[in-house]
């Protein structure tokens, strides 16, 4: 039976009515949930962003790879085993009164990354930990740090100013990349271009990859959260 004009009228109210209702459920739900994500704290925001960070493409912890399936050729720093890049430049920061390695500096002429390996909890993070004494550090010495998510979870920018030789003062810019793994925390500063243009995906590609490839030999040996691992002089004759 074809419906008179005042059921088609009523049918057309309620259908109307019924999308209000469920228009009006979704903003509330919506609200809600924008609620929700501005009461996070930025702490709980960076610690979120840690525990997703799962290394899949690196760094990698040595019971991790296999170095023996491929031919590439590695130099390897004892705790820490580097993939080499093309025309990469590599500097060992040597401790003197200790005569040990404490950090290593690769570059491409343009920009370059120090790295260096400590001592961390097997079962727990200290990231937060050493961002606030980065952070701390940083304020106390007059600079600015900015927090945001980088392609190795949590990144730190830096500015800081700085004066040379001759009295002259200016800033000094970085962008820091910091990794737990199984026992270790990994840790490279980035200078030069790759720092002064963090969206240049070319100026930062080559580090970005020297980081990714990165493997970490912790060893057995007991050593404090946040004390140093030192590294090893290569070998560049060996695989």
């Amino acid at each position: 039976m074809k419906p008179t004009d005042e059921e088609t009228v009523e049918e057309t109210i309620d259908e109307e009515t019924v999308e209000e209702t469920i228009d009006e459920e979704t903003v509330e739900e919506t609200d809600d949930d924008e609620e929700i994500v501005d009461e996070m704290t930025d702490e709980e925001k960076w610690a979120e962003i840690d525990e997703l960070f799962d290394r899949y493409e690196g760094p990698f912890d040595i019971d991790e790879v296999d170095l023996d399936e491929d031919d590439v050729q590695r130099i390897d720093l004892g705790a820490l085993v580097v993939t080499p890049f093309e025309e990469m430049q590599l500097q060992l920061q040597v401790d003197e009164p200790r005569q040990r390695v404490q950090s290593f500096l690769v570059g491409d002429g343009a920009s370059a990354m120090e790295v260096a390996l400590f001592a961390g909890p097997r079962r727990t993070s200290m990231l937060a930990e050493i961002r606030e004494e980065i952070a701390a550090a940083t304020e106390k010495e007059g600079g600015e740090i900015t927090l945001l998510e980088g392609p190795f979870g949590v990144e730190l920018r830096r500015q800081q100013p700085v004066t040379d030789a001759q009295g002259r003062r200016g800033t000094h810019v970085s962008r820091t990349w910091l990794v737990g793994g199984p026992g270790w925390v990994l840790r490279g500063i980035v200078f030069g271009r790759a720092a002064l243009e963090p969206e240049n995906e070319d100026a930062s590609i080559a580090l970005l990859e020297c980081f990714g490839n990165l493997v970490v030999r912790r060893g057995t040996a007991p050593a404090a959260p946040g004390s140093l691992i030192p590294l090893t002089i290569p070998d560049l004759e060996q695989k």
